[in-house]
């Protein structure tokens, strides 16, 4: 099958309408107490539509990948906001002085989360998820740690009901992500999946002025 085959999305944005119908269509949407939760960087500009479409408020949820040096893209496991940390004993396994180099990991992504808080909110206080339905949306799932570590750090936090929303994911990721959350809705979930820049035709890297800008512009519209 070629690139150009593979193709859904023309961008995050495009990736972020086209989920919304779907999720409009499966009854999320005002009124309603739900928040959009999206993941820096990738997840904003999808969770920009998305928002925009439900009428809802967005804001973002950091989540950080715990990669194995060397091999960032193979994920130990990650952490979220507030801490809390998920871990793939698989991969830790496999690392030598998996210990040690976690806990080396784990503290240079916990100080660019707060560094992330910061730039994002300028001052203003993370959401207050207890009780709410958090739409955790991203552009795509590939091993799923992220997410789940955002799944797990929400039901620390009393959140009323948790929905995992992506354009894409990998068929094996999306099915666990669904008994892990209370839902996961899954765009597609095509066989032979490798990657999520894949099934896109514009996966240029969101930056975080770009972050910034649609949070400021989610908040003005609202």
């Amino acid at each position: 099958m070629s690139r150009r085959s593979q193709e859904w999305f023309q961008d995050r944005a495009d990736a972020g309408r086209r989920l919304a119908q779907k999720l409009l269509a499966a009854g999320y949407g005002p009124p309603s107490d739900a928040i959009v939760l999206a993941l820096p960087r990738g997840g904003v500009p999808v969770g920009f539509e998305v928002a925009q479409a439900l009428g809802l408020p967005l804001d973002v949820f950091i989540v950080r990948k715990l990669g194995v040096p060397g091999f960032e893209e193979l994920a130990m496991g990650a952490l979220a906001s507030g801490g809390v940390r998920v871990l793939n004993p698989g991969v830790l396994r496999e690392v030598r002085d998996g210990g040690a180099v976690l806990a080396q990991v784990t503290s240079r992504e916990a100080a660019e989360i707060e560094r992330r808080e910061a730039a994002y909110r300028g001052g203003r206080p993370a959401p207050e998820p207890a009780g709410k339905t958090a739409i955790l949306v991203d552009d795509g799932l590939a091993t799923g740690a992220t997410m789940r570590a955002a799944v797990a750090a929400l039901r620390r936090r009393a959140a009323g009901r948790i929905v995992v929303a992506v354009p894409v994911g990998a068929p094996e990721v999306c099915a666990a992500l669904a008994s892990e959350a209370d839902e996961a809705v899954c765009l597609i979930a095509p066989e032979g999946f490798q990657a999520v820049g894949q099934f896109y035709r514009d996966f240029t890297q969101t930056s975080d002025e770009e972050v910034r800008a649609l949070l400021a512009r989610a908040t003005s519209v609202r």
